[in-house]
């Protein structure tokens, strides 16, 4: 069959692939790594596949529209957020007029199956959770004629004689040999703008593949396992891993690094070290960046710096117990300061990430957060306030503490498409935590001490240079404009 797998558009520069949609400030654009995957598994079935990424094509919709009408496929799958849910419904149901069958995907449907597809009148229904499966076996069924409902992994659209309704058939299960998907990076090879997608942690331009599904921890407000790949971890063999990596280096000589987006690499810290083995056996080079839990040990670390590794990123999130322990983390303080000293000693750069609004939070734990970025001294950081997705522990907890401000899915972002905020907390109103989240951003990386030392990096390393100046490129606006705005 023909069909067109589709990141639609919405906000310019929208990157709405990563675990917090929005326009970032670093200039973060993520490939559509999901949607990679699932075209690589239809390509692989045989089928012919249109590839359209229209925030990192610079497509509008009319253009969009017209690119696939042109194609004239048999289905249309439509990647969404929770942010843009509105506006990604209305384009699927303009896709109908294609007379292609059409079918959103993605966290947001995966959570509210009914209630999402009952956004749009005319597109065909939603394919949930981690897709793969659900999709090849929508196809096959579509190749044969044979009817939608019942396909476990699905939301369909009823109309007739009844009247319109939405029958959900939950997924059943996960896709468990993963090395049995071609490898993603010969997908964005195939068909995408490499040099358009960026995360500032890694090297510039780099390739996003996962190692391993899903992720045993519990924390609260991580998106993908509670809504696609479960809370427990399934992983390619590091053989398979090792392989992609090689055929990075061979196959695509421009990229210079490669992200694992992993939601946690260390899930399993005996394949961390056996896959830093074989990279160095294999003799691969290429740099890579991981999201990595704060709780590696030093002789792991030291491992993974020896087969390459650059940098992680590190949830930290948190520099009060208390507020870690209802985040449901998994980790304290004392472990965290513990793995950025082990870190530091091995020679990985870390990117901290820091949260705030979790319910418990107040303007001083908030300051006690902010405290402890800086006593990390981490080499970039990341902060923002608590997003939560329907699917997840956090939406159910700030619902049930009467604590969720929103009245549509849009108020998930401000109007440029930056990260706004749709919780409070006791003593803070949503705007409050937004502006907590600026002044620490000033706090951190105006330090002289710390420019100083970013500058000193890029002057004797060529990729740092090339990494450092992209994001601030559009990092800079929201520093400045913030500072001269409150200062």
């Amino acid at each position: 069959m023909k069909i067109t797998a589709l990141n639609p558009p919405f906000i310019p520069h929208y990157s709405r692939g990563q675990r917090s949609p929005a326009v970032t400030r670093s200039g973060t654009l993520y490939y559509p790594i999901w949607l990679s995957y699932a075209v690589g598994a239809l390509e692989q079935a045989g089928h012919r596949v249109q590839f359209i990424d229209s925030p990192a094509m610079n497509l509008d919709l009319s253009e969009t529209l017209k690119k696939i009408a042109e194609f004239s496929p048999d289905v249309v799958v439509v990647e969404t957020s929770t942010p843009s849910i509105i506006s990604d419904a209305r384009t699927a149901d303009l896709l109908t007029d294609t007379e292609a069958m059409v079918f959103l995907i993605g966290t947001h449907p995966s959570a509210l199956p009914e209630e999402t597809v009952l956004l749009g009148s005319k597109f065909h229904g939603a394919i949930l959770g981690e897709y793969e499966k659900p999709l090849l076996a929508v196809v096959s069924a579509l190749e044969e004629n044979l009817p939608l409902r019942g396909i476990p992994g699905t939301a369909i659209r009823l109309s007739g004689r009844g009247g319109t309704g939405v029958e959900v058939t939950p997924p059943d299960g996960y896709l468990e040999d993963l090395d049995s998907l071609p490898f993603v990076s010969s997908v964005y090879s195939a068909h995408l703008p490499v040099e358009r997608y960026n995360n500032p942690n890694a090297l510039h331009p780099q390739v996003m593949i996962i190692g391993g599904r899903g992720c045993p921890n519990q924390c609260s407000f991580c998106v993908f396992p509670q809504t696609l790949t479960g809370r427990y971890y399934r992983s390619r063999s590091v053989e398979n891993v090792v392989s992609e990596m090689k055929w990075v280096e061979d196959n695509m000589p421009q990229v210079q690094a490669v992200f694992f987006e992993d939601d946690t690499i260390s899930a399993d810290m005996n394949r961390l070290r056996l896959l830093s083995a074989e990279i160095v056996r294999v003799g691969v080079t290429i740099s890579w960046t991981c999201n990595m839990r704060a709780s590696a040990d030093l002789e792991t670390l030291q491992l993974c710096r020896a087969a390459g590794l650059r940098s992680v990123c590190v949830g930290f999130e948190s520099g009060c117990d208390e507020i870690l322990a209802s985040m449901r983390k998994g980790l304290t303080v004392d472990k965290m300061t513990d793995f950025m000293g082990n870190a530091r000693k091995a020679g990985i750069l870390v990117h901290g990430c820091f949260l705030f609004g979790i319910p418990g939070e107040t303007r001083e734990t908030a300051r006690r957060t902010l405290d402890f970025a800086l006593k990390l001294n981490p080499d970039t950081a990341q902060f923002y306030p608590l997003m939560v997705y329907p699917g997840t522990d956090a939406y159910t907890d700030v619902q049930k503490a009467g604590l969720l401000v929103s009245s549509s899915w849009r108020d998930w972002l401000k109007e440029d498409g930056t990260h706004a905020c749709v919780v409070k907390t006791p003593d803070m109103e949503p705007q409050d935590l937004v502006e907590f989240c600026d002044h620490a951003r000033r706090k951190f990386y105006l330090r002289p001490g710390y420019i100083l030392k970013k500058a000193w990096r890029s002057l004797f390393d060529k990729g740092e240079r090339h990494r450092t100046m992209l994001a601030f490129k559009t990092f800079r606006k929201y520093i400045f404009r913030l500072r001269r705005k409150n200062g």
